[in-house]
């Protein structure tokens, strides 16, 4: 009886923290007023199998900063990627979740007058990335206002690792 009870508080307790994941959101200071903002994602008209518009839209606690849709995506993960182009607000991440293939483009969004822009082209990944620990963007130590892009490639019937320097807007 005890091993009954210990294996599915076991299984219980995955099975939350496997739904924790999409509704924990983020912490960061988006707008660059010095107080964190949360953001957190919502996924509609998206099925298992993805059917149907599979859109999610990144919303904040903060009401003054508007929503955004990434389409499509059913859901994935946000990043906090600190102030990548130095004006005094952090950029987010995201990692679209999708239901095919292991090549997923890693997005960059900044927050300027206008609303949500990319920051840079959308970064090709592949899983196997992803699994090596080689994280899409990072700031480049060596050259101020500038990012270290690492994106995977497909060359000579294999999965290349590239990675360069690029200046941000």
């Amino acid at each position: 009886m005890e091993k009954l009870i210990l294996i599915t508080l076991a299984f219980c307790s995955s099975l939350f923290i496997a739904q924790k994941t999409h509704e924990d959101g983020l912490l960061g200071d988006f707008d660059g007023n010095g107080t964190k903002e949360y953001a957190y994602t919502k996924v509609s008209d998206c099925s298992d199998e993805c059917d149907g518009k599979c859109e999610t839209t990144i919303y904040f606690n903060d009401k003054k900063i508007k929503p955004f849709i990434i389409s499509p995506a059913k859901n994935g993960g946000l990043y906090n990627l600190g102030d990548l182009n130095e004006d005094g607000k952090e950029e987010i991440g995201f990692y679209p979740d999708w239901c095919t293939s292991c090549w997923h483009g890693f997005l960059v969004y900044t927050l300027n007058k206008t609303g949500w822009n990319t920051l840079v082209p959308s970064i090709s990944t592949h899983c196997s990335q992803w699994e090596d620990g080689k994280f899409p963007i990072k700031k480049d130590p060596k050259k101020k206002g500038y990012v270290i892009i690492t994106s995977s490639i497909w060359k000579d019937d294999d999965i290349r690792i590239n990675s360069e320097s690029v200046k941000v807007k």
